[in-house]
């Protein structure tokens, strides 16, 4: 007699098999988020961020495509149009709209074209000083010892020498002063907040139980800094550097109001503004306008700067 357990019966043209039932699948382990995956999911949420990337998102356009907004030159000069006219709503981004300055230029193309040496200043001085100056930081923490004395001391001297004073005696000595010059002044004494910084961070991660691990591995001196101290590191450099571009910005416009920065034909808000105050009784717009610009632009990366503090460090939270 056939075993009626094995036998299948057919109804209406399907197959019944005996059920078997599945096996329990295991929970997937829930996916764990590194610093950086937390911080971006923070700063998403940001409306600090979200209103300075904005800002500093435009500037960019500005500085990078400044025929887009004006299709006048910030350089030549019409003596007819001397002080010739006052800001006007209905004429906005015509070259007339924010009048003229003292030479017959306009002063929305000079405003439009001077973002572009403010933000290169501000952007290149910044990525020198952060590479500079993290690579002395994170040698000198990961070394220590003679490495660490010597280091540091240059360090120290550099960071007594007061950060406008040296720059202006540094560009007193060119004849002429171009928006690479003054990069080149700012990042020479502007590296030494960001060794600190960074040979602190590395003092404390370098005792972290997987350098350990990695280093009884056998693994390099070259591997270990840059495949497992420097990633780790990075998040304190990040938040001092996004806050000192404002301040580079504003170095530069002070350089170049005292006449040591830089200097005619280049275009640059320091320049405007220096121009502009022997005639601020006679047009205060037009030293009005370019200090504006650079309150924004410092405002922004400040806003920037404190936004990343705060999503970087968890205590900030």
């Amino acid at each position: 007699m056939p075993d009626v357990t094995k036998t299948a019966t057919a109804v209406d043209g399907a197959v019944a098999t005996p059920s078997v039932d599945a096996p329990a699948q295991p929970a997937k382990p829930e996916k764990t988020r590194s610093l950086w995956g937390d911080a971006w999911s923070d700063l998403r949420r940001n409306p600090y961020f979200i209103i300075s990337a904005v800002m500093i998102f435009f500037l960019l356009l500005i500085a990078a495509f400044p025929s887009l907004f004006t299709s006048a030159s910030p350089t030549s000069g019409d003596l007819v149009k001397h002080f010739l006219g006052k800001p006007e709503l209905g004429n906005i981004g015509s070259p007339e709209w924010l009048g003229y300055d003292g030479q017959g230029r306009s002063v929305y193309a000079r405003l439009i074209h001077g973002t572009r040496a403010s933000i290169i200043v501000g952007v290149c001085v910044t990525l020198v000083v952060t590479i500079f100056g993290g690579l002395v930081g994170m040698l000198a923490g990961y070394f220590g010892g003679a490495i660490d004395a010597v280091l540091s001391r240059i360090t120290d001297i550099f960071f007594g020498i007061p950060f406008l004073l040296g720059a202006m005696v540094v560009l007193q000595s060119f004849t002429e002063r171009t928006v690479w010059v003054v990069v080149g002044a700012l990042a020479f004494l502007g590296w030494t907040q960001m060794a600190r910084v960074m040979r602190g961070a590395v003092i404390t991660v370098k005792q972290a139980d997987y350098v350990h691990a990695a280093t009884a591995l056998g693994a390099g001196t070259a591997r270990i800094l840059f495949r497992h101290i420097l990633p780790n590191a990075m998040a304190p450099l990040i938040v001092v550097a996004t806050i000192s571009l404002g301040g580079y910005i504003s170095a530069e416009a002070t350089l170049s109001y005292l006449g040591l920065g830089l200097a005619s034909p280049t275009v640059s808000w320091g320049v405007d503004i220096s121009t502009a105050v022997d005639q601020i009784r006679v047009s205060p717009h037009i030293l009005l306008w370019p200090s504006i610009m650079l309150s924004i632009t410092v405002l922004a990366f400040i806003m920037l700067g404190e936004a990343v503090r705060n999503a970087l460090d968890p205590k900030m939270r």
